[in-house]
């Protein structure tokens, strides 16, 4: 039930963002609330990459760890996110990188709803914040990795 999407232009092309994002064992490093990733399987197929993951996320005492398919489309730009198991009733995440001038658009969609209501009252708040931090946390991490790039 909760929702969130968010856009954001980065001085960075589409194809470094999908990079950045695609490689989801770094996002540990920098990334809100994550504090474990995991690749479980890897398959290639035409042209496309299915990952199985498992990310453990906290906050405060709170820990979960649950099972995604991550569908890596780099023809079209675009990340499907998929829940397999875990605290969640549900989860679908979408991510879309798209040309724009000096850069690109940061396309962000989530829809989740987790299975237990006290820990949807416990870890709701929390996400969304985490979420609105997100697009910060991928757009310094771009910065670091492909350098600042002037206005």
């Amino acid at each position: 039930m909760p929702k969130f999407e968010a856009t954001r232009r980065v001085a960075h092309t589409p194809e470094e963002m999908f990079r950045l994002v695609a490689d989801v064992e770094a996002y540990p490093q920098f990334l809100p609330l994550c504090e474990a990733l995991a690749v479980r399987s890897r398959k290639e197929r035409d042209g496309r990459t299915i990952l199985l993951a498992d990310m453990s996320i906290g906050y405060k005492a709170i820990r979960e760890t649950f099972t995604t398919q991550v569908l890596l489309k780099p023809d079209e730009k675009t990340i499907d996110v998929k829940y397999i198991d875990g605290p969640f009733k549900y989860l679908s995440n979408i991510w879309r990188f798209d040309p724009a001038d000096s850069g690109c658009e940061v396309h962000f969609f989530i829809d989740y709803e987790f299975k237990s209501r006290i820990l949807g009252v416990l870890m709701g708040t929390m996400f969304d914040r985490g979420f609105r931090m997100f697009s910060e946390a991928f757009e310094k991490r771009a910065d670091i990795i492909y350098g600042v790039k002037p206005a």
